[in-house]
């Protein structure tokens, strides 16, 4: 057998490898685009195959595609739903800014398996009938990214809030020194600390699914330039039920299919909430290294899961490996939107031409948060001990306590009580004691760290 065949396309003879299931311009765009070897992501080609399936049903109902055809190419998409063939696609990342190459990989693939089962559909006529590569690459930009907020990266966040949960009401009498410019501040509770982690990442939840709703308004059926030229004028409707059918999510036709075409501004958009779980996440991360920072000359307030040997050279050293995990995944996140952010100024006209690397990027920015949100919630947070005794320790010798005498002694002398405590190293509350007029009684019950973490003057 030949380890090649022939196949054409308007431009002439392609040599494709004999076992491949793609044809002429697949083929060409492996021959033009060898960049990065990255091929655009699985999700990705899911969204792209379920349009054509969508599609075939859309383009049946109305009378433009015969049954038989319909019924195979719906065969052929649901052979590669199930999870078949998925080495057909291997077209790189930084290919035609319309994604074009990939939109004719995946009509050819589904033209082939159909030939292959004895039915005659072309990849053009049949396969992508009523659609442009223009209306189809944005569509599985909403729907890929729809499906993984879905399916992986609400879940996730949900998860990790939940992890959270549970230690923030076991650390609720916990008392811990505060700190603002990394210095000592008034004491806070651990678990006043995890709470805050927790409702940031309630309100990033908010904000994804609020920018996941805009992706639910496609702009397939616009075609080449947005007008809809050469579809039926019901084609977009028809299309999103099947798709909804399929998918069971609620999407829309989009009015102005030209807004989602010419521009990428929902999904800059969703990205950028993408990147605002990143800024949370690398916040966690940062305060947990601190934490565990030590464990003898650091904050050492707690230990986190001991998963590895830290070092090669210096035994017993164990390293807080799963925020440093989180923090390099919180920093490619950002990266990548601000790509994204840069793609979004690249519309031209009628259309944005950097499709591809949006869609990719946003399928691994979702990807990147979901995994580690969970590797976090589940190796970090839900296994750290607290070294309670140093804790109260450091509360005790802070000096800053002293704020709670400001109402009163007055600042001034309040400050000369802290000056006094740091330079001998003695207590707050020994030398108030001498310092003032008020009795010890009183002032345990002013210095009162957990009190203090309850905010607010008594009547």
């Amino acid at each position: 057998m030949s380890e090649f065949r022939i196949e054409k396309d308007s431009l002439g003879e392609v040599k494709v490898p004999s076992q491949a299931l793609w044809g002429a311009q697949t083929q060409r765009a492996v021959d033009n685009f060898p960049v990065s070897g990255r091929t655009m992501p699985p999700a990705f080609i899911e969204a792209v195959v379920r349009i054509k399936r969508a599609a075939a049903e859309a383009n049946g109902r109305l009378g433009l595609l015969d049954d038989k055809r319909r019924e195979a190419i719906l065969k052929a998409c649901d052979t590669l739903l199930a999870g078949e063939h998925w080495d057909q696609f291997p077209i790189d990342v930084y290919q035609t800014g319309s994604g074009t190459s990939t939109n004719m990989n995946v009509n050819e693939v589904i033209a082939h398996l159909c030939k292959a089962d004895g039915g005659e559909v072309h990849p053009n006529d049949h396969v992508n009938m009523s659609q442009s590569s223009n209306d189809v690459i944005p569509t599985a930009i909403h729907v890929s990214a729809v499906s993984l907020a879905e399916s992986t990266l609400l879940p996730a966040l949900s998860h990790l809030q939940g992890a959270i949960y549970e230690r923030e009401s076991e650390f609720k009498q916990t008392v811990k020194t505060g700190r603002t410019h990394l210095m000592d501040a008034m004491p806070v509770t651990l678990g006043q600390e995890l709470q805050t982690w927790r409702e940031q990442l309630h309100a990033v939840e908010k904000r994804v699914e609020w920018a996941r709703d805009e992706l639910l308004a496609l702009p397939q059926g616009g075609t080449a330039v947005g007008t809809g030229v050469n579809a039926h004028s019901q084609f977009a409707d028809r299309f999103v039920g099947a798709l909804n059918d399929q998918t069971g999510f609620h999407f829309t036709s989009l009015e102005h299919k030209f807004v989602a075409q010419s521009a990428v501004d929902a999904p800059v958009n969703f990205s950028a909430q993408l990147r605002g779980a990143a800024v949370v996440l690398m916040k966690m991360a940062n305060d947990l290294r601190w934490m565990n920072s030590g464990p003898i000359h650091g904050l050492a307030e707690i230990s986190l899961p001991a998963l590895q040997p830290g070092s090669s050279i210096m035994p017993g050293k164990v390293n807080p490996v799963i925020p440093e995990s989180t923090a390099m995944v919180a920093a490619q996140v950002m990266g990548l939107d601000s790509t994204i952010a840069m793609a979004g100024q690249s519309g031209n006209f009628q259309l944005n031409v950097m499709l591809p690397l949006v869609g990719a990027n946003l399928v691994d920015m979702i990807q990147l948060i979901s995994n580690s949100a969970r590797v976090l919630a589940d190796k970090a947070i839900s296994g750290f001990t607290v070294n309670t005794e140093h804790l109260a320790e450091a509360v005790g010798r802070n000096p800053v306590l002293v704020t709670a005498l400001n109402p009163e002694i007055g600042y001034s002398r309040a400050a000369e009580i802290a000056k006094e405590a740091y330079a001998s190293g003695r207590s707050i509350l020994d030398v108030a004691e001498e310092k003032t007029d008020l009795s010890r009684e009183q002032l345990e019950g002013i210095l009162d760290p957990l009190k203090l973490t309850r905010g607010g003057l008594e009547s």
